[in-house]
């Protein structure tokens, strides 16, 4: 008998039209792995994660209370025609952990929260409940450090030149230049002289300088309150969060500010009673410290039936962690310094141990990061989270994940304009045989390089020991694509970002977040905008300002955003389109104002390989032009920062980049986010780059490019501890032909494919 329950085996999508989705229509397999390709900018964001997820996430809220809802990030209606059978859906993205300093992987996945509670049970001597072990509780935490593990100490030399008086400049400190209001308190304060060097000062002036307390001063009939520049500063600028503050306010405390273990803790961030509590000789900080394997490992020796059930559960989420390939961590770690890959891993465990059936997991990339040794390991995680009930949905490039689907849907055939159509929806077999883009590239392999080229020199690293980093020397070849690999944990960023970023002439391309409002967009980040700006006032004969959305020619309704954002107290914010300006941004004055037949708001709306076809020379021409070549042809000049992914914002900055006239680039996985036939393209311009004269050196998991290197450093055998020395030198035919590490087995394999 047919139940009409049994009847919901697929979610429906009608005409799907977010972002450049061109009413697309597809049924997607529920309690099947579906993986969506393609390339960048085709639209499978916009239809995975824009679409479904959205309006699953979306309706959901809609079931809380209006007061709720208001502290619920606000969720618009996706463009859809109809959305059926949709189950809950829990998005497991890359978005970094947050950054607070209290956060570490031990509290984010509650390892830490069950450690507490088994030493408040069973730890010697017994010092009391489960919170008498938190660093986040005052009965818990190290008094000093008020459980940061951390206390700041200033150096002196970064706020003041001893060599020069107050009114010279001696001050040095953002907010303190001469005749500023911090200044002018400094100088008439009557505790010391302005024309007096700073090196002449006396003990006591010396001291009223830097540390004074806050105490009311009087000059002339002014009255104010002065304090000594270094108490000042703790109270103005060392109380603050680092991420909240101004860059150049971030840059100077970054270089004045010296962060050493608390003396009282030993950086531990606990108290000496929570220290001197221990189970077999180990306590809390020595368990939160270990790599997690050794853990799992000490944690399989407590064996109390008082706390049998909780030690099963944490037992089980640590060899979660091991099993997918984060072994290598430790609870302490600060969940702020995870890479996306990373804090992706993370999310991704919580779900394991979860008694949830029947829910959608939305998965971006979850290779992000991962030695192809590591993705069998991602993938088996994919296939039970599946089994266990549920509908996985995973956006991926890489063919050993499109290997495992039980459904591919695959869109493009383009990016941007040229893309958001359903180029195919079925099994693996048929994509395969179907001729689109992805199907012609599942076999493809790049070649190991011919000839290599010879190094003009070396970036020399000795006695390397930064994380895991075991003493390690190496000569990193200069003139060459040098491509540094290993298992994720072994050590790689730690090496290059540890030692070689900074350097004179070495410049850092990577995936961190653009800093930016959200009226930052291509056009404005690239120093594009202000070409575009010259060419339309040159032709309408009125000055460049107007053509700015956050100047003279913005649309007053709502200040050239092109969004009206209103609060509705209880309810969460809402952002529509305005009603003046349509959401163009500009004056219907600026509008009428055309170059080639285009205005303002057309250009920026303009795709960059469109863009770049328009203007056809000049600043703007060069700029646009090495936006296409980092594959970013399909950018909308005019698309918000926010809304770039970590790879696009990567190739963004190295197409920034390339306009300087650097020696060596770093680039920190530059395929992320790529697809397959984009990966050759970007080979091309890693190729392109050393042929110029620059060196190139990349961190990559991905074997086309390991296969393409002329020099590669292989980092490990492991990761964490079991990692962190250098396993192999040398060409790629040399370590396919004589090497036994774990990258040598998986490329050996690629190549003979």
């Amino acid at each position: 008998m047919q139940i009409a329950a049994d009847s919901h085996q697929v979610i429906q999508v009608r005409g799907a039209r977010e972002n450049n989705l061109r009413d697309v229509s597809l049924d997607i397999p529920k309690r099947r792995l579906t993986v969506f390709t393609g390339v960048s900018g085709s639209g499978k964001s916009s239809l995975v994660f824009g679409t479904i997820a959205a309006e699953s996430q979306r309706m959901i809220n809609e079931t809380y209370t209006a007061f709720i809802q208001s502290f619920m990030p606000t969720l618009g209606r996706p463009d859809v025609d109809g959305l059926h059978n949709l189950s809950a859906a829990i998005v497991v993205d890359q978005e970094r952990m947050g950054a607070n300093s209290r956060s570490t992987v031990g509290t984010a996945t509650d390892a830490y929260t069950m450690l507490r509670i088994v030493f408040s049970r069973l730890g010697t001597p017994h010092i009391g409940t489960s919170s008498a072990f938190s660093f986040n509780t005052p009965e818990g935490m190290c008094a000093r450090c008020e459980g940061i593990g951390q206390v700041s100490d200033i150096d002196v030399d970064q706020l003041v030149d001893r060599s020069l008086t107050l009114n010279e400049g001696a001050i040095t400190v953002p907010g303190f230049a001469v005749d500023s209001w911090y200044w002018q308190n400094m100088v008439n304060s009557g505790f010391y002289s302005p024309d007096t060097r700073l090196a002449d000062f006396t003990e006591q002036e010396w001291a009223d300088l830097l540390h004074k307390a806050p105490v009311k001063v009087k000059a002339g009939s002014n009255g104010f309150t002065y304090e000594g520049l270094i108490t000042k500063i703790q109270r103005t600028h060392l109380a603050k969060d680092r991420e909240a503050m101004q860059p150049h306010i971030r840059a100077f405390v970054d270089r004045a500010v010296v962060f050493t273990d608390c003396p009282d803790c030993a950086g531990t961030r606990l108290s000496a009673a929570a220290l001197s509590s221990r189970i077999d000789g180990v306590n809390i900080a020595d368990c939160s410290a270990m790599q997690i394997s050794d853990l799992a490992a000490f944690v399989r020796g407590i064996d109390d039936p008082g706390v049998a059930p909780l030690v099963a559960g944490l037992r089980d989420l640590l060899d979660s962690l091991v099993e997918i390939g984060l072994g290598y961590l430790s609870l302490d770690r600060p969940s702020g310094t995870l890479s996306g890959g990373e804090a992706q891993r993370v999310k991704m465990v919580r779900h394991l141990g979860s008694s949830l059936t029947d829910v959608t997991y939305v998965f971006d990339e979850p290779t992000t990061g991962l030695h192809p040794h590591d993705i069998r390991r991602m993938n088996d995680l994919l296939l039970r989270l599946r089994d266990k009930g549920n509908t996985v949905l995973v956006v991926e490039h890489k063919p050993e994940v499109i290997a495992i689907a039980d459904h591919v849907v695959d869109l493009g055939p383009g990016a941007g304009t040229a893309g958001g159509e359903l180029c195919y929806s079925g099994d693996l077999a048929g994509l395969r045989a179907s001729g689109t883009l992805t199907g012609r590239h599942l076999g493809h392999r790049a070649r190991l390089r011919e000839a290599v080229r010879t190094p003009r020199g070396h970036l020399s690293v000795k006695g390397a020991d930064l994380h895991n980093l075991k003493d390690v020397d190496v000569e990193v070849p200069l003139g060459v694509l040098a491509v540094v690999t290993g298992v994720a944990g072994s050590g790689k960023s730690s090496l290059i970002h540890g030692y070689l970023a900074g350097r004179d002439g070495v410049v850092v391309a990577d995936q961190s977040p653009i800093r930016g409002s959200r009226r930052s967009n291509p056009a404005t980040y690239t120093g594009l905008l202000n070409p575009i700006r010259t060419a339309f006032a040159k032709a309408s004969g009125v000055k460049a300002a107007l053509f700015s959305a956050n100047s003279e020619g913005a649309c007053p309704n709502c200040n050239g955003l092109g969004l009206v954002y209103t609060d509705l107290a209880m309810m969460a914010g809402v952002a529509s389109v305005c009603e003046q300006c349509e959401g163009r941004r500009f004056t219907p004055e600026v509008l009428t104002y055309r170059l080639r037949g285009k205005n303002i708001s057309e250009v920026l709306d303009m795709p960059v390989a469109e863009a770049h076809a328009f203007f056809t020379t000049g600043q703007a021409h060069a700029i646009l032009g090495r936006l296409a070549d980092v594959g970013l042809g399909y950018l909308r000049l005019g698309q918000p920062l926010n809304t770039l992914s970590g790879g696009e914002r990567q190739r963004l900055k190295l197409a920034i980049n390339m306009a300087e006239k650097s020696s060596t680039y770093i680039l920190d996985e530059p395929t992320t986010g790529l697809h397959m036939a984009d990966v050759d393209k970007l080979l091309a311009l890693l190729d392109r780059l050393v042929d110029d004269g620059n060196s190139v050196i990349v961190i990559e998991h991905h074997q086309a490019v390991m296969a393409h290197a002329d020099w590669l450093i292989d980092i490990g055998p492991g990761g964490g501890h079991a990692g962190g020395r250098v396993v192999f030198e040398g060409t790629p035919a040399a370590l396919v032909a004589d090497a036994d590490t774990l990258t040598a087995r998986h490329l050996r394999e690629y190549v003979s494919s």
